[in-house]
């Protein structure tokens, strides 16, 4: 790289975190999460500057940008929570998103008359709630713990499923058997993967007391278990999201220094805010609104199918699962306004967008998928996004009890262990 290259990409690099600062504080003065602002901010520049054009390759933002976004979330997991809600956020990660999958898939054919393929192609895509989008929203409404703990979780967990729904739907494999079969051993791998690196990393981390070390350590962790499950092409992201959860549980109890995890968790936080800006930025500086507009009604169709899906699965699936006997007795009964807060926080973001710039250039509707893809998340970001607050204020569910743990109200305040 040339001496004149190095100093447009760093002009490049201040002059974003300029607009990220300004956008952020400007949201914070209007009350409107600095995601969305962000969105909507990457949208207006598009549409000033027709000339301005941002690549974003989906290798950036899976394999840079999202590992250490799951990673922060799952290192700061309140495991305790996790195992409350674990049977739930099984039952939304992995059956849930199948089933949103493929009753998108029926929906968006039967309107408008896009082959199968393709529109189940779509809802692959778009089956799952982005862990970027939904941790970033859920942090901002200071939800209630176990409910925000369910809803980062399933995000986190439910995101690599439909990575791994998306190979199997762009290969064209037949979902029954084999595909079902590759899903589970994508699966079953990843996550022997990210548990054998985040045991190893807890290991190295109890034999050191340096800090820096420590908190090269996790660094490694995020980015190394990812590009070690994605070279034998198995989910980076579910192995990330299982190192991180080892390594900020097991790790924490047996080797991490105070100071380590003071700064650990200070120096993930400050990445994870500048993650998560690029992330939604570049969202908004992708989106075109040419091919919105062009695309506008099969995407309407596309998000009444997305809507219609998640409602079946929160409403239908966790919600008659959590009053039937197994249900009740795994913990899975939860109030009524809670489940409205999981159906309306089911945002797309990156991932979908990531995805969607991945479908082949054989496919013959690639250019419609990405639009109605594009449209579905921005959807999600600036209508949902932007009132999943008012969703949790009038549902009540910030002071609905929980009805197998007690008061909801009781439970410790959504963030780190401890917090």
């Amino acid at each position: 790289m040339s001496g004149a290259s190095t100093i447009a990409v760093a002009d490049i690099f201040v002059a974003l975190l300029v607009a990220l600062a300004i956008v952020a504080i400007v949201s914070k003065r209007f009350g409107v999460p600095y995601t969305v602002a962000l969105v909507v901010f990457g949208l207006i520049v598009t549409l000033l500057t027709p000339d301005f054009h941002v690549t974003v390759t989906p290798e950036l933002v899976l394999a840079i940008l999202v590992p250490g976004l799951v990673f922060e979330a799952a290192f700061g997991m309140d495991v305790d929570a996790l195992r409350t809600n674990l049977p739930s956020v099984a039952l939304l990660a992995v059956p849930g998103v199948l089933l949103v999958a493929i009753i998108t898939g029926l929906i968006l054919s039967a309107a408008t008359g896009m082959s199968y393929a393709s529109a189940f192609l779509v809802g692959a895509i778009t089956s799952a709630t982005d862990p970027v989008a939904v941790v970033a929203t859920m942090r901002h409404l200071h939800a209630p713990a176990r409910l925000g703990n369910l809803v980062e979780a399933e995000s986190l967990f439910n995101d690599g499923t439909a990575v791994v729904l998306f190979a199997v739907a762009v290969a064209g494999t037949q979902l029954l058997p084999q595909g079902l079969l590759t899903m589970a051993v994508t699966v079953a791998v990843s996550v022997a993967i990210g548990g054998v690196v985040g045991f190893v990393a807890a290991q190295l981390a109890a034999r050191t007391d340096d800090v820096n070390l420590e908190l090269t350590l996790t660094i490694v962790c995020a980015y190394g278990t990812y590009l070690v499950a994605d070279a034998v092409h198995e989910s980076g992201i579910i192995a990330t999201v299982v190192a991180g959860i080892i390594l900020g549980s097991y790790g924490r109890r047996i080797g991490l220094s105070p100071l380590g995890r003071v700064a650990i968790d200070t120096v993930w936080s400050y990445l994870a805010f500048l993650l998560t800006a690029i992330v939604f930025l570049l969202v908004g500086l992708t989106i075109t609104p040419a091919g919105l507009i062009s695309s506008l009604a099969v995407i309407c169709w596309a998000v009444v199918a997305v809507l219609l899906g998640r409602a079946i699965v929160v409403y239908g699936l966790l919600g008659i699962s959590g009053r039937t006997g197994p249900g009740r007795r795994l913990g899975m009964r939860m109030p009524l306004s809670w489940l409205h807060v999981i159906f309306w926080s089911g945002l797309r973001g990156a991932i979908a967008v990531a995805l969607a710039l991945s479908v082949p250039t054989s496919n013959p509707d690639r250019a419609l998928l990405q639009d109605v893809v594009f449209g579905v998340v921005l959807f999600t970001l600036l209508v949902q996004g932007s009132s999943a607050g008012y969703i949790l204020r009038r549902s009540g569910a910030a002071l609905a009890r929980d009805e197998d743990r007690g008061s909801a109200a009781e439970l410790p305040a959504l963030g780190r262990p401890g917090a």
